[in-house]
C-alpha cells in the first residue's frame, strides 16, 4: 500500500473576494487599485475616536448575489462583530466581520474533476472589511504600511472540510473565480490581491472519521499556488506522521520560488479574537422582497447556460462548458448564432483561432472588434468551399480581427477564393500526375497515403486556390483508373 492510499487528506478553503464597489464597506473612501499609498483613507477607515461607520448597501447586495448563486440560505437578520487582533496594517486594532453571524449559510459549489462531478459543501459566506497591506521590499530596514486597502469590502467564502485532493481544490477555486466574475461582484484578479485563498489542510488514516490536526496556508495568490501549496503540505504532513511526530496547528505561508511552505505562527483559536457585536453599527434586516428582487436580477448562471447551449444548439458538453468559461464568450457565441446555423463551426472558431489570438494579445472577448455578422460570413465562406479553413484562419482572420470588413470582399481582393472550375482543376491534376510518374506507380501498387503528395502539388500549382476536398476526390478517381 502506497502512502497516498494509506492516508486521506481533508481540505477546507477560505476564499476572500474583494467586492467591486466604488467605496469601502463602512465609508465613502475610494476602493480603486493602484493609487498613491495612504491617499484613500479617512478618519473612519483609520478608526479615529468618535467616527461612525455606515454599511455599504451595494456590498450587501453583492454578498447576497453570491449566496444565491451558491444555493445558500440568506440570513435576514444581520449584524457585524469586532474581531480583535493586532497587525501593523490593521489601523483600528480590530476587523469588522460577520464571522459568527454570516449573511449566507450552507450552500454548495459544483465542480468537475477527473473523477467526475462533485458538490463542494459550503459552511458560510460572510461580509467583512479588508486590512491594509504590509510592504517588505521597499526599505531594507523597515516594513512600509499602505492603508488604501483597509476597509475594502470582502466576502469570505468558507467551505466545509469537504475536499480530499489538490486537484479538487484547484477546480473549486477556478469555479469560485468564474462565479464572482460572472456575477460582476469581483474582478477575480489574484495577482492584484482582489481574490485570495487560505487553505486548511489535515491528514488522517484512510477510513478514519476524526479530523487530523490542521495547518492553514495563508494568502495564496494564484490558482496554481493553491494546488502547489496543498500538494506540498499533504506530503509534509504524511512524512511527519510516518516518523511518528505530532502535527503542530499553525499558520504557514507559501514560497512560490521553491513550491514549499514555512511556518509563520501558531494557529489562533476563534476565542482568541474576542468577538463581540460592533456597538457603532446597527443590526440590519433584509426583507423578503429585497432578497427576491436581487434573485430576479441574477444573470443566467454558467451551469444553467451550459445546459441551454447544449439543448438549443446541439453542442457537446465540452464545447458548451468552454463557451461558458466567461459571460463575454458565451454572449459572443449567441450573437454569432443569430446569423448562421453552423453552431459547431461557431464554437470551433471561437474556442480555436479567435481565443488563441486573444490570448496572444492578452485580451478577452470584451475587447473583440470582429462583428458577429462578419464571423458568420467567414464561416459561411468555409462551409460553401469558397475558402479553405486553413486559409480563412491563417490569412483572413488576422486581418479581420485588426479591422472588421466584409470577408468575401477581402478574400476576393486577396485572390483567395477557391477554384471549383472542373477544367482548371483537371489541368492542374494532369500536370501534377505527369510530374511524378514514379509516385503514380507506387500509388497504384497500394501506397494510398501518397494522395496527400498529389494534393499538395495541385495546391502549389493553383497557388492555394484549388478546393482540396474536390481535388482529393478527382485525384482518387483519376489515379484509380
Amino acid at each position: 500500500m502506497s502512502l497516498q492510499e494509506k492516508y486521506e487528506a481533508v481540505i477546507g478553503l477560505e476564499v476572500h473576494a474583494q467586492l467591486a464597489t466604488r467605496s469601502k464597506l463602512f465609508c465613502g473612501d475610494s476602493t480603486s487599485f493602484g493609487a498613491v499609498p495612504n491617499t484613500q483613507v479617512s478618519p473612519i477607515t483609520l478608526g479615529h475616536p468618535g467616527t461612525l461607520p455606515k454599511t455599504n448597501q451595494k456590498a450587501v447586495e453583492y454578498a447576497i448575489k453570491m449566496g444565491l448563486a451558491c444555493h445558500c440560505e440568506i440570513e435576514q437578520t444581520n449584524y457585524f462583530a469586532r474581531k480583535n487582533y493586532f497587525y501593523p496594517d490593521l489601523p483600528k486594532g480590530y476587523q469588522i466581520s460577520q464571522h459568527t453571524t454570516p449573511i449566507c449559510k450552507g450552500g454548495f459549489v459544483t465542480i468537475h474533476t477527473s473523477t467526475g462531478k462533485k458538490d463542494v459543501q459550503l459552511n458560510r459566506i460572510h461580509l467583512e472589511e479588508d486590512a491594509g497591506k504590509s510592504i517588505h521590499d521597499l526599505d531594507e530596514n523597515n516594513t512600509c504600511i499602505d492603508l488604501n486597502r483597509a476597509g475594502t469590502p470582502l466576502i469570505e467564502i468558507v467551505t466545509e472540510p469537504d475536499m480530499h485532493s489538490a486537484e479538487e481544490a484547484w477546480h473549486y477555486v477556478t469555479e469560485i473565480r468564474k462565479l464572482v466574475q460572472w456575477l460582476g461582484i469581483c474582478d477575480g484578479n489574484m495577482e492584484e490581491g482582489s481574490l485570495r485563498c487560505d487553505a486548511n489542510i489535515s491528514v488522517r488514516l484512510r477510513g478514519n472519521t476524526t479530523l487530523g490536526t490542521k495547518v492553514e496556508v495563508k494568502n495564496l495568490n494564484s490558482i496554481r499556488n493553491v494546488k502547489k501549496a496543498i500538494e506540498f503540505e499533504i506530503e509534509r504532513i504524511i512524512e511527519l506522521l510516518e516518523k511518528g511526530e505530532s502535527i503542530k496547528q499553525q499558520t504557514r505561508s507559501f514560497d512560490a520560488s521553491n513550491d514549499t511552505t514555512f511556518a509563520i505562527r501558531d494557529k489562533e483559536e476563534a476565542n482568541d479574537y474576542r468577538y463581540f457585536p460592533d456597538p457603532d453599527l446597527a443590526p440590519f434586516h433584509l426583507t423578503e422582497s429585497f432578497i427576491t428582487d436581487i434573485k430576479q436580477r441574477l444573470p443566467e448562471l454558467p451551469a444553467q447556460l451550459q445546459r441551454r447551449l447544449i439543448a438549443t444548439y446541439s453542442l457537446n458538453e465540452y464545447d458548451a462548458g468552454q463557451l461558458c468559461d466567461n459571460m463575454a464568450t458565451a454572449n459572443y457565441f449567441e450573437a454569432v448564432a443569430k446569423h448562421t446555423t453552423q453552431y459547431k463551426a461557431i464554437a470551433n472558431w471561437i474556442l480555436g483561432p479567435i481565443r488563441q489570438y486573444l490570448n496572444e494579445q492578452q485580451k478577452d472577448f470584451t475587447t473583440l472588434t470582429l462583428q458577429p455578422a462578419s464571423l458568420s460570413a467567414l464561416i459561411e465562406l468555409v462551409q460553401d468551399s469558397k475558402v479553405s479553413f486553413s486559409v480563412a484562419s491563417s490569412k483572413l482572420l488576422p486581418l479581420l480581427l485588426e479591422k472588421d470588413t466584409d470577408p468575401l470582399q477581402l478574400a476576393t481582393d486577396m485572390n483567395l477564393i477557391m477554384v471549383n472550375d472542373g477544367n482548371m482543376l483537371e489541368q492542374w491534376i494532369e500536370e501534377a500526375i505527369a510530374a511524378m510518374p514514379d509516385k503514380v506507380t507506387e500509388y497504384k501498387k497500394g501506397k494510398k497515403g501518397l494522395i496527400g503528395l498529389f494534393v499538395g502539388e495541385v495546391k502549389k500549382r493553383s497557388k492555394g486556390q484549388a478546393d482540396p476536398k474536390l481535388v482529393t476526390a478527382l485525384l482518387e478517381q483519376k489515379l484509380n483508373q
